[in-house]
């Protein structure tokens, strides 16, 4: 429990909490924290929400099990889930519910993954290039690297990394798989730098930053994994229920954005006198835009830099019709 608390920090931890607390205040809450990773968030919620029982989703075993270690002494109100986060049903089956009082998400790469050497997520040490948040996933970013070809690697660059040198990176790839894969990051690290000129650095920045966010995307499939999950979340939650989402770059953000958003506004033709009850919103907002963290937090605590704050309530279930169009 200690090592889990001491290597983690979380984000925003009591503003999520005070977000989804009025929605957890009675016995028998059941909430879904769908990023469990070493269970700082989950911790806060057991601690400060008395009658609510989690469900702590995560596709990662060794985090599964340091959480379940510094959890321990909440007994049964903490139920493990090893999954994708998008498997809100599954989630709710372990605890026998068919909705829940509120559900978390905390995307993207955790600290654990980060910190751990061996998983390659990190571009500031060398180490093998895995970047699999499930060790059971068969493909590595080492096995993307060798076996995509020059096209699908300059669409992953731009497309998951925004990266504008994108298909000169993808070059040098494979021409270096000629002589030898890209195996270790400090050898991608390198190969990064010599395709970005010095003059396009972002001074302080790792010229490879974006690549290896975008490999690390590829490999865990994380925007799919979004698409299914805000549907899956909205679709879990009770009336009155609310779903709280931390984004931390702009392609997570868009998807999270746009979900919200067409679940609060109305479906009709602008200007419609009486708004027909299939196009009736169905969450009602609860930040403005999206929240970002405080200087102090920021300084504090690096990882909250870049976060994007998201909250809405369910106010009344999904019109069929518009079920239907999501389809």
């Amino acid at each position: 429990m200690t090592d889990a608390a001491s290597r983690h920090q979380p984000v925003l931890l009591q503003r999520c909490v005070d977000l989804l607390a009025p929605s957890l205040d009675h016995e028998g809450a059941v909430a879904i924290d769908g990023t469990l990773g070493m269970g700082g968030h989950t911790e806060a919620l057991l601690e400060q929400c008395p009658g609510v029982t989690v469900v702590g989703i995560d596709r990662d075993r060794d985090a599964i099990g340091l959480a379940s270690q510094r959890l321990a002494r909440f007994g049964g109100r903490f139920v493990a889930h090893h999954a994708e986060y998008d498997d809100i049903a599954g989630a709710l089956a372990r605890v026998g519910a068919e909705r829940c009082d509120g559900v978390l998400l905390d995307l993207g790469v955790s600290s654990l993954q980060i910190d751990e050497d061996d998983r390659g997520f990190s571009y500031s040490r060398d180490a093998p290039l895995d970047m699999r948040m499930n060790r059971e996933d068969p493909l590595t970013a080492a096995d993307l690297l060798r076996d995509a070809d020059e096209r699908e690697l300059t669409r992953i660059l731009r497309e998951y990394g925004e990266e504008r040198f994108a298909a000169r990176i993808a070059e040098a790839i494979v021409r270096r798989r000629d002589v030898s894969p890209v195996v270790r990051s400090a050898d991608l690290v390198d190969l990064v730098r010599a395709c970005i000129p010095a003059a396009k650095r972002v001074p302080g920045s790792n010229p490879a930053k974006r690549t290896f966010q975008a490999l690390r995307i590829a490999v865990n499939r994380e925007l799919e994994v979004l698409e299914r999950a805000m549907p899956a979340a909205i679709e879990g939650t009770r009336v009155g229920g609310r779903i709280v989402v931390m984004a931390y770059q702009s392609l997570e953000d868009r998807i999270v954005k746009t979900a919200l958003a067409a679940g609060s506004t109305s479906s009709a033709p602008h200007g419609m006198p009486v708004v027909p009850d299939d196009d009736q919103p169905y969450l009602r907002l609860l930040t403005r835009g999206a929240e970002k963290a405080s200087a102090a937090e920021a300084e504090e605590n690096p990882r909250a830099t870049s976060v994007r704050l998201r909250a809405a309530e369910r106010t009344r279930p999904t019109p069929p019709a518009r079920l239907r169009r999501a389809a």
